[in-house]
């Protein structure tokens, strides 16, 4: 039996990074080559709300962009930007609530790629978060929004699991769905992390909730912010020439939002 902490996972930047940040490169390469299909601008600029540990951050800065993010968490700010200025970058990663921001600049472009917008869990805040973004993202750029969908045809989606190891550290994630109201719109899932040292074995354990939205709630918070309009949207598979048209049965999608 693993020894257990309850804590919060985003407290564990090097962990969480070691997770979801060894599969970047698919999102990054369709990021580039969504950014050079959908964009009415050129791009110079990228910014990420809820920027976490910065896995992709750092390789938009490697390729020329001018990269910055916001977090909640200082510790993973903290990780960001000692990540940036190891590879040569300055630090800027900030710490900021994505409901209430102004950046002082807008970006040519900007992306949430894994449900952290869902952790906003009223319409509110939702929508407080394109307005903010609307302002950070300049006329004819793009923000990619991607989250999961609650299907209302088929069955959904209610566990997830991950593995990954560098060097003598590995770990495996687990995700789950402990309880749903569809009713307010509310999912409450629960996370954990074992942790495989050479000298320790442990597991992290945490909860967390999410906003479930079905297809036409997305579509209506969208049309509730005028600035933005949906110049594609794509599933998970991130293959840049097979956009998909969104239904009842879909869960994973990549919202490409234009800035008008």
């Amino acid at each position: 039996m693993l020894e257990t902490i309850h804590a919060h996972l985003y407290d564990f930047p090097q962990y969480y990074d070691l997770v979801f940040g060894s599969d970047w490169q698919a999102e990054f390469r369709f990021l580039r080559a969504a950014l050079a299909c959908y964009t009415k601008r050129k791009v110079r600029s990228i910014f990420e709300p809820a920027c976490g540990t910065g896995r992709l951050l750092v390789r938009f800065a490697k390729h020329g962009l001018k990269s910055s993010g916001l977090d909640l968490n200082s510790k993973a700010i903290d990780y960001c930007n000692r990540r940036l200025q190891r590879a040569g970058y300055p630090a800027t990663a900030f710490v900021g609530d994505m409901t209430d921001f102004r950046l002082k600049k807008p970006a040519d472009a900007a992306f949430n790629m894994i449900n952290s917008f869902r952790h906003l869990t009223s319409e509110e805040l939702a929508r407080d978060h394109l307005r903010c973004m609307a302002e950070a993202v300049a006329p004819g750029g793009l923000y990619f929004l991607g989250l999961h969908l609650t299907p209302t045809r088929g069955e959904p989606m209610e566990e997830e699991t991950w593995a990954a190891r560098r060097g003598n550290l590995a770990v495996i994630s687990r995700l789950w769905t402990k309880r749903v109201d569809l009713r307010r719109r509310a999912e409450t899932l629960g996370l954990w992390f074992d942790i495989y040292t050479p000298t320790r074995q442990f597991r992290i354990e945490d909860e967390t909730a999410f906003r479930t939205y079905t297809a036409p709630q997305m579509a209506d918070l969208i049309a509730s912010v005028p600035k933005w309009e949906i110049a594609a949207t794509h599933d998970f598979a991130y293959t840049i020439a097979k956009p998909i048209v969104v239904t009842a049965s879909t869960q994973d999608v990549v919202y490409v939002l234009r800035r008008k």
